[in-house]
């Protein structure tokens, strides 16, 4: 293990980290743009008469009527199913599902598919819940989902799987038992190569990667999508940063993965999500609002930043967007390709959900 985390920091060393911020327009190995569909969003709305009994509480909850918020999406069998967050009054967090025949209109499932439970994870997921899911598949057609547990104090980077998207493994924190254990870790994005309609996850020099984070972006590698390794410096033993806030730019704030990273010819592309600071900030968005961008990785160096956008490709312009639980969000986390376009779904001031589509 020491041996594969020195090789990367030589590689590292012998690279360089450069960035060079274009603006967006002129950044051809970007996805987009992308138009938000006005006449239907939000396509998501929170719903009082969804009923589940929670197994932790023994009780009858409204589980999605306070908020529906971040989902994870991804095609099969020529539909778009769409995993969300959903809140119920006292806050606790759950995922529910959601299937489209065309990507705009969906049907819910009347429960959700991914809850704490009476289970190993429990003292880790409740009550503050389960949250904020990304999901890849993997070669043999297993569904790998990365989420936040959250037990009211810390917000923990979890994992599970799936055969069918509607009942999941739960396999725990991805960065493990050892010191980050009680470490505040988020938003896990899976490096993948897409093949038709599916998003599939792609070794890099042997290992799987994942970029993530909710302040400065971190990596991780696996042999099985399972067992994950964080990317340590090995003089210092802390984690090693790949992107950072900008100063200035609407991300000056935080950066935090978006859906997957796609290798693509140019790199591998990341979409993340940024916060706008309260001061040395963008002057023409307000403090905290958040945006997206894109980043690209070197694809044989998946730590090694080639290029990134110089602003935002969408943000809070929507009553929508601007008021909710949390004001001034467009927080991305779902992305698939479906009838030969993108369609991006988010999050909207943290209580409803859209969609953008792009070619």
């Amino acid at each position: 293990m020491k041996r594969f985390i020195a090789c990367l920091l030589i590689m590292l060393a012998a690279c360089g980290v450069r960035e060079n911020t274009k603006p967006l327009d002129s950044d051809s190995w970007t996805i987009g743009p992308f138009v938000k569909t006005d006449s239907l969003n939000p396509i998501l709305l929170p719903d009082t008469s969804q009923v589940f009994t929670c197994p932790v509480s023994q009780q009858k909850l409204a589980w999605e009527s306070r908020n529906v918020l971040n989902p994870a999406a991804v095609v099969k069998e020529g539909k778009v199913y769409l995993l969300y967050r959903a809140q119920d009054p006292m806050m606790t967090s759950r995922i529910g599902l959601a299937i489209s025949d065309d990507g705009l209109h969906f049907t819910k499932q009347p429960a959700p598919v991914f809850y704490p439970d009476k289970d190993s994870m429990l003292a880790l997921e409740w009550k503050g819940g389960v949250e904020d899911p990304r999901i890849v598949e993997d070669a043999n057609g297993r569904y790998i989902l990365t989420y936040t547990s959250y037990d009211g104090k810390t917000a923990r980077l979890c994992l599970a799987s799936s055969t069918d998207l509607f009942h999941w493994q739960k396999h725990g924190p991805v960065l493990g038992t050892g010191k980050y254990k009680d470490t505040w870790s988020k938003s896990g994005a899976i490096v993948v190569k897409q093949a038709g309609e599916k998003m599939i996850a792609e070794k890099i020099n042997g290992k799987y990667w994942m970029y993530f984070g909710d302040t400065d972006l971190f990596m991780a590698y696996s042999d099985d999508l399972i067992h994950w390794s964080p990317c340590e410096n090995e003089e210092t033993h802390q984690l090693i940063k790949v992107l950072t806030a900008r100063p200035g730019r609407f991300d000056s704030r935080l950066v935090e993965p978006g859906p997957f990273a796609l290798l693509k010819e140019e790199g591998i592309l990341l979409i993340y999500n940024g916060s706008n600071a309260a001061n040395f900030n963008d002057t023409l968005l307000p403090k905290y609002t958040y945006s997206a961008g894109q980043a690209l990785f070197d694809k044989s160096n998946p730590f090694k930043l080639i290029d990134r956008t110089d602003g935002y490709f969408i943000h809070p312009d929507k009553s929508y967007e601007r008021t909710g639980e949390v004001n001034e969000v467009c927080f991305v986390e779902g992305l698939v390709r479906f009838k030969n376009k993108w369609f991006l779904y988010y999050g909207t001031a943290d209580s409803r959900i859209a969609v953008a589509v792009g070619e």
